[in-house]
């Protein structure tokens, strides 16, 4: 299974400036209780944007073409298409970021697990694929309103290939 899990906002807009364009505490708790145990896959420059590192409790693999890069905790792999031939077909794999790899798994992908914000972020510079209406289909909705850890309404939404 191929997933796809990303936060955004009204315009589909995701990252300013390689950082995240909102800090939702519910959100970060979702992508943590979604892809723990499981594969995650990224962009080199998302991998650049984690605190921390590799994310623990998570095969972590990046995507880069340039050989001699290291990703202490995280298999490099050349391409997406390199990257899934080395997961195993029974394997949960997610999609993390950014915007060119989101583009490139849209058409693999099973389904998208997005928080979508009711708000448009000040700047972007990184944006979310459209979503087609005629491939992808909303399965599940769970909005929540704005509160105090919260400043704008929001809703986690999975859509799967129709």
């Amino acid at each position: 299974m191929l997933s796809i899990i990303a936060a955004i906002d009204r315009r589909r807009g995701i990252g300013y400036q390689n950082k995240l364009l909102f800090w939702l505490p519910n959100d970060l708790k979702r992508f943590k209780a979604l892809t723990t145990g499981h594969t995650i896959l990224m962009g080199r420059r998302t991998f650049e944007s984690l605190p921390k590192g590799a994310l623990p409790n998570r095969h972590n693999v990046v995507l880069s073409s340039n050989p001699a890069l290291e990703f202490p905790g995280a298999e490099r792999f050349a391409s997406l298409d390199e990257a899934l031939a080395h997961c195993t077909t029974d394997e949960q794999v997610f999609i993390i970021g950014g915007a060119s790899l989101y583009s490139q798994a849209m058409p693999l992908a099973d389904e998208l697990c997005l928080t979508e914000i009711d708000a448009e972020a000040p700047q972007a510079d990184a944006f979310f694929p459209e979503i087609d209406p005629n491939v992808w289909v909303e399965k599940e909705r769970v909005p929540h309103s704005k509160d105090e850890k919260h400043p704008y309404d929001y809703a986690f939404v999975t859509y799967r290939r129709s």
